[in-house]
């Protein structure tokens, strides 16, 4: 986990074992969402915005707090314990496979990806498609919208996290978040890229994913 050649809160690059776990093979959709509003979930604030509203775009205005909050409900509506991932699951998920790469497709250079150029022009997120898949098959892994991670942030945390299912620091003040956005002038980010975001808040380019397991 991690990458030496970027970023100081990428490094070190440490191991990291994970139990086996299940993933959503694209961001959890308008469709999808709208069932957790219509059993009295918050709405999203962008859901009646031309740009947002395709019903198969991934949501986006969901607040961390939302997030856990449909893990929560689908989870009462079915037999197993959904949850956002934490950080090093979604950077072991993102590598689909792989070792040592920046980008879920394999290459060295973000323009590689066979998607690229439609997905540079847009100014909305776009509905997942196979050309977005890595080598587990989820789609959209670096672009579309950031995805909440359930770990608090720490700049330093590589320095002491353990070996085995890392969580994140105890506190904090701000959730990890992983992904691409629409929103950036690049629209794409690289695997091991780590950001964060006050989990109140509500943005255009924020959606998660669903994970489950372990």
């Amino acid at each position: 986990m991690g990458n030496e050649a970027a970023a100081p809160n990428e490094k070190p690059v440490h191991e990291v074992l994970l139990a086996p776990f299940l993933v959503g093979l694209v961001p959890v959709s308008n469709r999808e969402y709208e069932r957790f509003v219509s059993a009295g979930g918050p709405p999203s604030p962008f859901s009646d915005r031309e740009e947002f509203k395709h019903q198969d775009q991934p949501v986006v205005g969901i607040s961390w707090y939302d997030a856990v909050s449909y893990c929560e409900w689908l989870t009462s509506e079915s037999d197993i314990h959904y949850r956002l991932p934490s950080e090093a699951e979604r950077e072991y998920a993102s590598l689909g496979g792989m070792i040592g790469v920046d980008w879920p497709w394999g290459t060295s250079l973000v323009q590689e990806h066979p998607n690229f150029e439609e997905i540079s022009s847009l100014k909305r997120p776009h509905v997942p498609n196979i050309k977005c898949a890595n080598g587990y098959s989820l789609q959209c892994m670096a672009d579309n919208v950031h995805e909440w991670c359930s770990d608090w942030y720490s700049a330093d945390y590589y320095l002491s996290a353990p070996l085995k299912s890392p969580l994140g620091p105890c506190q904090g003040k701000r959730k990890v978040s992983r992904g691409g956005s629409w929103r950036h002038r690049i629209k794409f980010t690289r695997i091991t890229a780590r950001a964060s975001l006050d989990p109140n808040l509500r943005y255009n380019d924020f959606g998660f994913r669903v994970y489950a397991g372990a």
